[in-house]
């Protein structure tokens, strides 16, 4: 295959570093442009941007010179907006209209009836949205978007669950890594002998954006999953690695090692099982009684594979369980990566 050209937007962040390191040597995209706010344009990416990933700047990335966050600024086929929500909003659509594939991290249009929000191990079929995007909005581009980082893991892990048993409610509580505020994020001073118990707007997301993913594509919209949610959320003094712990009532009752067996043998879709950024296996399950923890498990699968542990009895419900998802990888730049490769496969780019 002919490398696809590739473009980020909000290069110089955090998770536009991310964008930035997973692309290095892709099999399919080459990175052709990055894109930053007018204080960085004309500036060469390795001057305007503060590395903070622990792995290199690419040598490629160091000389690239930073332009507009404008289609016309822009020769590519896909971009990958790391832009905040609120840019996001009115540049993802000018991006759309002029041809652009706009694979998105940001929030702004996950709940659009005519945008995909993704999971392609939970919902590769969600793509065909993209074809009533386009006839809707008459552009020959489209918009598909990725999960909150929160929502990420969990609903990887209920869909296994959901699919074998059904799910009826969800109680979940948060640990969020500090790269999920981004970058400088949370003062030192706030998070340093410290848990925030509080995420501006995370709870909602992490209570609405499953019923989407879970839910059943019903001609050219998503009916939402008929599952009810209630979700903590908090910051902790965590680099990397969002951990959540939940408790979920089924239709019926089922045994911790029947439904642990469920979540290891989760497979996804045909269609987005052989992808490059695929995690295999999409699931993996910890039988330690410590485990996942953090900075032990992130990186399993390059960071793409979902980790479950401490499956057991709920005294309310009927299971409970911990989850743990790379935040910035699966739950944000590499969930991306995944859906334009979703894209490319089947013919929608």
């Amino acid at each position: 295959m002919k490398q696809i050209p590739v473009a980020i937007l909000g290069a110089t962040g955090s998770v536009g570093q991310r964008f930035i390191s997973l692309l290095d040597q892709h099999p399919w995209f080459k990175v052709v442009a990055l894109a930053a706010s007018d204080r960085s344009i004309g500036q060469v990416y390795s001057k305007a941007c503060r590395w903070v990933l622990a792995e290199p700047m690419p040598a490629w990335a160091r000389d690239v010179v930073i332009v507009s966050a404008a289609p016309e600024s822009i020769e590519a086929r896909i971009v990958f907006s790391a832009l905040p929500a609120e840019l996001a909003k009115d540049l993802e659509p000018q991006f759309a209209k002029a041809g652009f594939a706009v694979c998105s991290n940001a929030s702004s249009y996950r709940r659009a009836e005519d945008v995909p929000l993704l999971l392609p191990e939970v919902n590769a079929d969600h793509i065909a949205l993209v074809r009533e995007q386009r006839r809707i909005r008459g552009w020959s581009g489209c918009i598909t978007t990725n999960p909150n980082c929160t929502s990420t893991g969990l609903t990887i892990a209920l869909k296994a669950l959901d699919d074998a048993f059904g799910v009826k409610k969800v109680f979940a509580v948060s640990l969020q890594a500090l790269s999920g505020a981004g970058y400088p994020g949370v003062s030192s001073m706030d998070i340093n002998d410290n848990v925030i118990p509080y995420i501006g707007g995370e709870e909602d997301k992490v209570e609405w954006e499953p019923r989407k993913m879970l839910g059943k594509l019903n001609s050219h919209k998503i009916d939402l999953a008929d599952i009810q949610f209630s979700a903590h959320t908090n910051r902790v003094a965590v680099i990397d690695g969002h951990t959540v712990c939940a408790s979920v009532e089924m239709t019926h009752p089922v045994s911790p090692e029947v439904a642990a067996r469920a979540m290891s043998s989760f497979q996804a879709h045909a269609s987005a099982r052989g992808l490059p950024s695929a995690p295999n296996p999409v699931i993996v399950l910890r039988d330690e009684s410590d485990r996942p923890q953090p900075r032990l498990d992130r990186m399993t699968g390059r960071g793409m594979t979902t980790v479950v542990g401490r499956v057991r009895p709920d005294p309310l419900f009927h299971l409970k369980f911990v989850v743990l998802s790379h935040n910035t990888i699966r739950g944000a730049a590499g969930g991306s990566i995944y859906n334009a490769e979703l894209l490319v496969s089947e013919g929608l780019l």
